[in-house]
């Protein structure tokens, strides 16, 4: 990997979702819930996915602080890590090796949960 391609999901998945953070956090009132979305990479690193597991670790971290700094203003925020998913297996199979997969719709409920549950700063896994 060369630094232009680890670069790309450092833009893309990382800042991309850092930045409708940013953005999103002047247009919710009090009450209001911002959620991201990482992936099992971040703790479980695949072949050639060190870009991958850099990214997804960020976010997380991202999201423990960023809870802290929102919380005055009654804002949370969460991140949503899932396995690879069921539905788009074919495709990642080969960097997925003996990973169970999950269903999208195991998926969305860690998603409804992060927008309508109690907590904030949280990583909710779907392993």
């Amino acid at each position: 990997m060369t630094p232009e391609q680890f670069n790309i999901g450092l833009q893309d998945k990382l800042l991309g979702q850092v930045r409708l953070a940013l953005a999103a956090q002047h247009h919710l009132n009090a009450g209001g819930s911002i959620t991201l979305t990482s992936g099992i990479v971040s703790a479980q690193p695949i072949r050639d996915g060190a870009n991958a597991t850099s990214v997804n670790a960020a976010l997380e971290g991202f999201v423990r602080a960023a809870a802290l700094e929102l919380l005055p203003r009654g804002l949370r925020i969460n991140v949503v890590s899932p396995n690879v998913l069921i539905e788009s297996m074919a495709a990642y199979v080969p960097y997925f090796p003996g990973f169970e997969a999950v269903s999208a719709q195991r998926t969305a409920l860690a998603f409804q949960r992060a927008v309508e549950g109690i907590q904030s700063g949280e990583t909710i896994t779907v392993w």
